[in-house]
């Protein structure tokens, strides 16, 4: 039994270590600035729903973009908001100085209104490269400037960007989000740079508009609620490998914030779990059934001592193989996304995962959940 979980978990520790290396081989981007093609245009495509409380601000930071307002236009793609979004939306259109759109769609049964909210955007978009975000979150400004020299630079069919919380420190439900997002956000990074692109997240993201229509956009994955960034990430992928980058510069970090409580957050989860089921890759099914058994066998393993069956030594050896290169590598990825200070709280988290991965693990498997006060699937 030692040697099955002792495997396991230091199996897990060298790809940890990997992620690590591979991290800090990453080279920044863009590498040098570029001037831009005049010809480069780009259209940020953003879906909402409820969005009052944050919408004002996003359109405040896309306002004061180092990027020439004669090269992006901003469509906002509103799903049948019942809040003030609109009204936000058109003080905006009136009194600011943005090249910007709003479409109204009306409140229909769909089984992806995320899908269908970015795809009314693409009917409009005039832009040669797309950039997505949400309606609650924060841009710095130079945001659009570097995903516009990424692609210059790199000619990418899809540009990755990093992404992380704004994070109250004296809340430890955000700590624990925010740190759990960040190895999403690490790993998924490391991934594409191997050629292996597996998870990234819609509040960041780029895709050429050609490559978009030529892979058939969100066909066949269109009844699917969740995965507008990854299952299309992967689609592009098959038809262009390695032309997926990730955009590793700390001045295109977007924030956005953590749930509240619990119950919004297990949606999340489940909503998320639910693309990953759903993918039917292989390597990406490998992945997560991988770090599910390196979670459960912690557990297993403290199980086993308490019976016993495994001395102190023992168990201290698998928890260490696994806990010890996952905390480098989870400090590196918290450092870059200028969250450094929560680097203590990491040691608390891993002790706490591994029984989180297992509930996830399971609770993903469902069928349904509430988003956005809908029900989907």
């Amino acid at each position: 039994m030692f040697y099955a979980l002792f495997a396991l978990t230091c199996s897990y520790g060298l790809c940890c270590i990997w992620l690590a290396v591979q991290w800090q081989r990453m080279a920044q981007r863009p590498q040098l600035p570029v001037d831009l093609p005049p010809h480069l245009r780009l259209s940020v495509v953003i879906p909402v729903r409820n969005e009052a409380a944050n919408i004002g601000a996003l359109l405040a930071d896309l306002e004061a973009q180092t990027l020439p307002k004669n090269q992006f236009e901003i469509i906002i793609a509103n799903d049948a908001s019942i809040d003030d979004t609109t009204l936000i939306v058109r003080q905006f259109q009136a009194t600011r100085n943005l090249n910007l759109t709003l479409i109204s769609l009306p409140e229909t049964p769909h089984t992806a209104p995320k899908k269908r909210a970015i795809a009314a955007a693409l009917e409009v978009a005039t832009g040669t490269l797309i950039v997505s975000t949400d309606g609650d979150c924060r841009v710095g400004a130079q945001w659009l400037q570097n995903m516009a020299q990424t692609y210059a630079q790199t000619s990418a069919k899809f540009i990755s960007g990093p992404v992380t919380f704004e994070t109250n420190p004296s809340r430890w439900f955000d700590v624990f989000q925010t740190i759990e997002f960040a190895s999403l956000i690490g790993t998924g990074a490391c991934l594409v740079e191997a050629g292996h692109p597996t998870m990234c997240n819609g509040a960041n993201l780029a895709f050429e508009r050609a490559t978009f229509d030529a892979v058939g956009g969100y066909a066949g994955t269109d009844h699917l609620a969740s995965g507008d960034d990854e299952l299309l990430m992967h689609k592009i992928a098959q038809q262009y490998p390695r032309q997926i980058v990730f955009l590793k510069n700390a001045a295109a970090i977007v924030k956005t914030w953590p749930q509240p409580n619990w119950r919004a957050f297990y949606g999340q989860r489940v909503r998320w779990g639910s693309k990953w089921a759903a993918n039917g890759r292989v390597a990406t099914m490998a992945v997560a059934f991988f770090v599910f058994l390196a979670n459960l066998s912690l557990i297993v393993s403290g199980v086993v001592w308490s019976q016993n069956g495994l001395s102190g030594l023992a168990l201290g050896a698998i928890w260490l193989v696994k806990l010890l290169p996952e905390f480098v590598f989870l400090r590196l990825i918290l450092g870059f996304l200028g969250k450094k200070n929560l680097a203590p709280a990491i040691v608390i988290v891993q002790f706490f995962y591994p029984f989180y991965v297992l509930f996830f693990g399971l609770a993903a498997q469902q069928k349904g959940y509430v988003w956005k006060g809908r029900k989907l699937r």
